[in-house]
């Protein structure tokens, strides 16, 4: 069969896949600290390849290499709320899912106040017996549960503070309607490239990326970093898409007419 045929199917589904980056970066434009996604294309082999027994088939096209996220910083908005916290530079805030003990990192500092259980150990003081006069009052302890206040993303990971530890914030800190800055931490990498994307605008680490630090950016509260998926760009690409698309449908079309003129060849 002619080779067209396959070059113009493989080009339909890697355009296929484009245009679905292009839409998720669309889908999150308006999210706050979004990273959006660059797709990047590699020809495929155009010549057969000798294997240990065989000549290996060719490949045919182009495929998708890879789709890099763009960790370039973007505007920053002003919220006037004292729980939002944006990163001028460079540096990921870092959350902590207390029940799997995950590390993921992140741009969006939409961040808020959560309440949760912890056991401590308290001091019980019973009063002394009011019939007899000898009596005193005894002191035990006794294992309660006690509620306290964290900063978390409101999914239930908590934020990381500059030690490295959960943030905990007092209950007069808390219902307070003027929170003063906490110390979140800003945490960095020497390499972003190849960094694994998780749902909810997170990220985590891989070998390559080298071990966790502390970043070089500010810290700015009552800020958050816009999406730097640029919606003009991205409409462009979509077209683009859908455009080549259509070409390599086109190209399947004539491929196919091709083969049905040399079949009613007598």
């Amino acid at each position: 069969m002619n080779i067209s045929f396959y070059t113009a199917t493989t080009g339909a589904i890697q355009q296929q896949d484009r245009l679905d980056i292009h839409a998720n970066n669309i889908a999150n434009v308006n999210n706050f600290g979004f990273r959006a996604k660059q797709p990047s294309f590699s020809q495929l082999m155009t010549g057969p390849v000798t294997g240990i027994e065989d000549t290996l088939p060719r490949g045919v096209g182009a495929r998708i290499e890879d789709a890099a996220t763009d960790f370039r910083q973007s505007g920053l908005t002003g919220t006037e709320r004292m729980l939002d916290y944006a990163i001028n530079g460079s540096g990921f805030f870092a959350l902590l899912d207390p029940t799997t003990g995950e590390i993921s990192y992140t741009r969006d500092g939409s961040f808020t106040l959560s309440q949760l259980k912890a056991n401590e150990t308290v001091q019980i003081t019973d009063p002394a017996d009011p019939d007899d006069p000898y009596a005193e009052p005894t002191t035990r302890t006794e294992v309660q549960e006690v509620d306290h206040w964290y900063l978390s993303d409101g999914m239930g990971r908590l934020v990381l503070g500059t030690d490295g530890a959960r943030i905990e914030v007092d209950d007069e800190t808390a219902e307070s309607a003027n929170i003063p800055l906490l110390p979140v931490g800003v945490f960095d990498f020497i390499n972003h490239d190849g960094m694994r994307s998780l749902g909810d605008n997170r990220l985590v680490p891989v070998e390559k990326n080298g071990n966790v630090g502390f970043g070089s950016g500010e810290l700015v509260q009552g800020y958050l970093e816009l999406s730097n998926a640029d919606l003009a760009t991205e409409l462009s690409k979509v077209i683009e898409s859908q455009r080549s698309f259509q070409y390599m449908l086109r190209m399947i079309t004539t491929s196919d007419e091709i083969e049905t003129t040399v079949n009613n060849l007598r």
